[in-house]
């Protein structure tokens, strides 16, 4: 049984003048229901309404219940002792305490509370919390370096870093897949994996090997073993996966590019809930040796970038010559049936703006196959595929995966080879018809089908946005071409990206095509 943490009420206390009548002894009834996870206390002991807030390294926070969400999925604060307490009066009703903060863990933080009296007692309407800053974030990263593996040549990304995703061989490392009963029994990889190599020949240093979801068989970007990484944009909200930890890497500014792979939208998905520019390329553009790979059929290798301008130059660096970009853009309306009414408003109202600001001509409509229907034959031949690449290890090791990716994995496992053929035989069609549908146009959508959603939302609910989101980011998986996600809209202070499908072979022109509708962020 764990140590009971007990909360001291004995640190120094040092104030600019008398100290109003109940502060104090409410400022301990917080540390203590902050120790005990103790979430209606802090809901009663946090100011109520819309203008409370509440900041730390992860993002603010406005509003209480905000705020209490955000409790609620956090799993409780990391247990700590109050050094000291400095108080500053405001007036008779008001007053700040900065408390110096002990971790447990080791070194020193700081809490900050901007306190107001109601009636007969005292609640916190600002709060600021700085913690130590770990060397290593062991949801972020599985191992790092300072760097890991230095560049082999100077080249056009000289000075770039980059966080590359648990699936790629580096000579002298081992593959995890964010499985750790995998990584337990995987070997140091005698090559470094194509991709890998390149971006070393080009310049750019590896700074590490960055979490995954489990075999990489998801679009959360949570993992059980691991710890889900933070989505650096929206605090409490989950990061976008599988490439949830190269992306929360590069969104929080700890590496300027993310190595990653893209089999249904595991770039996409992640640049759109932080904030970034992501490329899948075309199918094939980027050698797929020394990656363990998901779903051959459609699996590709791309990055994520912070800037476009960045992922201009990766992408130029590190893919065949591009095919100009064809001007006609389009629009469907099946894409935004997939879209909740928040995200179907900002989509539509954000080109529309586009539109005003003479960045794009209107986008015409074009009618595509049922998006049920093209996502169930995608989906089958990417469950099949799955099974056949990891089913071997899975059926040694049952235990090995957990939650909605055993299921899928349970699911694949029972596919026949009937419904596997009649599914590629489907995959083939739709893609015909999807390439006569757009007649060589590029194809405008939203790079997920909503925000990133709380780390608190139910299974139920995760499972509807990510049907929802597959819809529409497997069109490109099924037609093997470009798709690039970049930061153009938001929903209630929350990023959403917008995607861009091009014909196969456009891919840098695509990120060019894109820096067009988008303003660069610095």
């Amino acid at each position: 049984m764990a140590e009971r943490f007990v909360v001291q009420t004995d640190a120094p206390v040092s104030s600019d003048a008398d100290i109003p009548d109940g502060l104090l002894a409410s400022f301990w009834r917080y540390e203590r229901a902050l120790m005990a996870d103790d979430v209606a206390e802090l809901d009663r002991l946090f100011a109520p309404g819309p203008s409370t807030m509440r900041g730390d390294a992860g993002g603010l926070l406005v509003g209480h219940d905000a705020i209490s969400a955000f409790r609620k999925g956090r799993g409780g604060a990391p247990k700590r002792r109050i050094a000291r307490v400095e108080v500053r009066v405001i007036d008779a009703d008001s007053a700040l305490i900065v408390a110096v903060l002990a971790p447990a863990i080791g070194g020193a933080g700081q809490q900050t509370q901007l306190w107001r009296r109601v009636g007969e007692g005292w609640q916190i309407t600002a709060a600021h919390v700085s913690g130590p800053t770990p060397a290593v974030d062991p949801r972020v990263w599985r191992i790092a370096g300072t760097p890991l593996v230095r560049p082999t040549a100077s080249g056009r990304l000289d000075g770039e870093t980059v966080a590359v995703k648990d699936l790629f061989a580096i000579q002298g490392h081992r593959i995890g897949g964010g499985v750790p009963d995998y990584l337990a029994a995987a070997r140091a990889s005698h090559i470094t994996a194509a991709a890998v190599a390149s971006l070393l020949a080009e310049g750019a240093a590896i700074t590490g090997i960055a979490q995954t979801d489990e075999f990489a068989y998801s679009i959360a970007g949570a993992n059980p073993h691991y710890g889900t990484p933070p989505n650096a944009m929206v605090p409490g909200a989950l990061p976008g996966g599988s490439s949830s930890g190269p992306a929360t890497a590069v969104a929080s500014g700890q590496v300027t590019i993310a190595l990653a792979t893209d089999t249904a939208g595991s770039i996409r998905v992640p640049a759109s809930y932080q904030g970034l520019w992501g490329l899948r390329p075309t199918h094939g553009a980027v050698p797929v040796d020394g990656v363990l790979p998901l779903a051959p059929s459609f699996d590709t290798v791309g990055w994520l970038t912070r800037t476009g301008a960045l992922l201009e130059r990766v992408a130029t660096g590190q893919l065949p010559p591009s095919a100009e970009l064809p001007r006609a853009r389009v629009t469907s309306s099946a894409v935004l049936a997939e879209l909740d009414d928040a995200t179907a408003e900002a989509f539509t109202e954000g080109i529309e703006r586009m539109v005003a600001d003479g960045r794009v001509e209107r986008p015409s409509q074009v009618g595509l196959p049922d998006l049920a229907e093209v996502h169930a034959a995608f989906r089958t031949v990417q469950a099949a595929e799955a099974w056949r690449e990891h089913g071997e290890f899975l059926t040694a090791h049952p235990q090995a995966v957990s939650g909605a990716v055993s299921e899928r994995f349970r699911a694949a496992a029972a596919i026949t080879d009937t419904e596997e053929r009649r599914a590629r035989d489907a995959v083939a069609r739709f893609r015909v018809e999807l390439e006569t549908a757009l007649d060589g146009a590029v194809l405008m959508l939203p790079a997920a089908a909503s925000v990133a959603p709380q780390t608190t939302a139910g299974a139920a609910e995760v499972d509807r946005i990510r049907t929802a989101t597959l819809r529409i980011t497997c069109l490109a998986g099924i037609l093997g071409a470009p798709s690039v996600a970049a930061p153009a809209f938001s929903v209630a202070g929350a990023p959403l990206g917008i995607a861009l499908v091009g014909p196969r072979g456009s891919d840098a022109s695509l990120v060019a095509g894109a820096r067009t509708l988008v303003d660069d962020r610095v």
